[in-house]
């Protein structure tokens, strides 16, 4: 049985495709062997960028990444929140509750600030360009 080990893996890339940059590199060096469950989604993400994408591939990898609709940093937004929240995230209720409570409110405000700003409709602008619309 082949056991993943995140952070170990890096996919086989295309030479037509361009390598990582180096910020690009540098973060997922940074963001790498925080917890096992962050270095799954870091896999994901550099399995993405390093894909051979087709047309269709990018508009639905920048659709579901961050467009204006169910998105990976809609889910990102919530999970803040619900780590923010002791109702949700036992590791903060033993702190004083006017630090839970500031904790709660910061946590809800970025997530507001993702939801409402434009940056979701400029993705849904990029796949419409995509698809000529």
């Amino acid at each position: 049985m082949i056991t993943h080990r995140p952070g170990t893996w890096a996919p086989a890339t295309d030479p037509a495709i361009a390598p990582l940059d180096d910020e690009v590199l540098g973060l997922f060096e940074d963001l790498y062997g925080f917890t096992a469950g962050l270095d799954l989604v870091l896999d994901g993400l550099r399995l993405i960028a390093l894909d051979c994408h087709t047309l269709d591939s990018t508009n639905t990898h920048l659709a579901v990444l961050a467009g204006d609709g169910p998105s990976i940093t809609g889910l990102i937004a919530r999970l803040v929140v619900r780590l923010g929240d002791p109702t949700q995230n036992p590791a903060l209720r033993d702190l004083p509750a006017d630090r839970q409570d500031a904790i709660r409110q910061l946590t809800a405000d970025y997530a507001a600030l993702t939801t409402e700003s434009n940056l979701h409709q400029l993705v849904s602008e990029t796949t419409a360009a995509i698809d000529g619309i």
